[in-house]
């Protein structure tokens, strides 16, 4: 389809649930026994899925879509095939959308890649999350730091110029130099866009079974491991956007600040969470279910006006430009230093929080203490 004038814009996030095995910290829904003839199934119930939302999105044009996991590139082309056909006859799709596919390292070849980019994948993002061999061990990756880099030449080969790369620091005994040491093999590969994210260890995952007896990092090696590779990345060329997201300049996700801004999208396919039409709901997380097309989990939460600016206040704040009250005049219709100025106003004292008269904005001291701020202020 193509883009009509007047059409409100959309994401789409498509999830695909399979992986090689299950990662020691994730707590994402994937499934790492499933064979290629049960993907090719549910390929099909999510096409079907897709081909429901064909009436509702007719007033959309759908400018970003996200393949997430799981490993998306355990999907066979050709069911491939049939998800983007089936994508491009019910929703309106702009010519020049971001089209993002996450990737594990070794899953996936130039040739693959290649099909991707016929299809209209024009951004790659590779899990690699450390270039030390014994942390990804450690993990429970599959991989290793070789295999990222051919992973990303192969990318490169096969035409990719818009590349993520992810990782992540306050591993398993991880010391500041290692992680450091994964910044700089980054850096030195040039990614468009590098993703650093900070351990979270998730009850019912094998890290949340270990209890006392998992090793990590305390909160003060932590944001130095934070602080040193923002610094690192930003000499590189990467300015950090979002607290954990840096990109060379025109290469911000554009599907991911869908999420910060508090823009719609609909989410498609397994456990796939949404924000549409005012409603937050999610889909299934019982495979058995979604394959015979009983989608969403629950009823659709309406969002209230209270609500809505609550989760605006608290994604905006993640952005390095932070709560703009301009932005936020416009959106909410009153001003933003009459409601939050005395909340924020200790955090300003303090250094936590800039206000230059046109934002509210984390310090870099303040992003590392980013909940416990917004919890004050939002009476969370």
């Amino acid at each position: 389809m193509t883009i009509n004038k007047g059409k409100k814009s959309l994401g789409l996030y498509i999830h695909i649930p399979f992986c090689l095995r299950k990662c020691a910290y994730c707590d994402f829904c994937s499934f790492d026994n499933l064979d290629e003839g049960e993907r090719r199934v549910y390929a099909d119930a999510l096409v079907r899925q897709i081909e429901s939302w064909r009436q509702r999105c007719e007033g959309y044009s759908v400018d970003t879509v996200f393949f997430g996991g799981g490993t998306p590139t355990l999907m066979p082309i050709s069911a491939f095939d049939r998800i983007f056909e089936a994508l491009h006859r019910n929703f309106s799709i702009e010519a020049g959308a971001e089209v993002s596919m996450e990737c594990n390292p070794a899953t996936g070849g130039e040739e693959y890649f290649r099909e991707l980019r016929r299809l209209g994948v024009n951004r790659l993002s590779i899990g690699c999350q450390s270039l030390d061999d014994g942390e990804l061990r450690k993990i429970g990756r599959l991989h290793s730091s070789a295999d990222f880099v051919d992973t990303y030449g192969a990318a490169r080969r096969a035409g990719f110029d818009n590349i993520n790369a992810d990782l992540i620091y306050g591993l398993p005994e991880q010391s500041t130099e290692k992680f450091l040491s994964t910044v700089r093999g980054f850096c030195s590969l040039a990614p468009e866009h590098i993703s650093a994210y900070c351990l979270k260890v998730e009850e019912g995952t094998p890290f949340g079974k270990m209890g006392g007896s998992l090793i990590l990092p305390d909160e003060d090696a932590q944001f130095e491991m934070y602080s040193r590779g923002r610094e690192m990345l930003e000499g590189a060329g990467y300015g950090r956007y979002e607290i954990s997201n840096f990109a060379r300049p025109g290469y911000e996700s554009r599907h991911n600040l869908k999420y910060w801004n508090c823009d719609e999208y609909l989410g498609l396919g397994l456990a796939a969470h949404s924000y549409f039409g005012g409603e937050r709901f999610a889909c299934h997380r019982d495979m058995a279910r979604y394959i015979v097309g009983e989608y969403l989990e629950g009823e659709p939460i309406k969002i209230d006006s209270d609500e809505s600016e609550t989760e605006y206040v608290m994604l905006r704040m993640r952005l390095r430009e932070g709560l703009r009250f301009d932005e936020y005049s416009e959106r909410f219709g009153r001003d933003a230093r009459e409601k939050y100025g005395e909340r924020f106003a200790p955090f300003v004292k303090s250094g936590h929080v800039i206000s230059d008269g046109e934002s509210f904005v984390f310090s870099e001291e303040g992003i590392f203490v980013s909940n416990y701020i917004l919890s004050s202020v939002l009476d969370l």
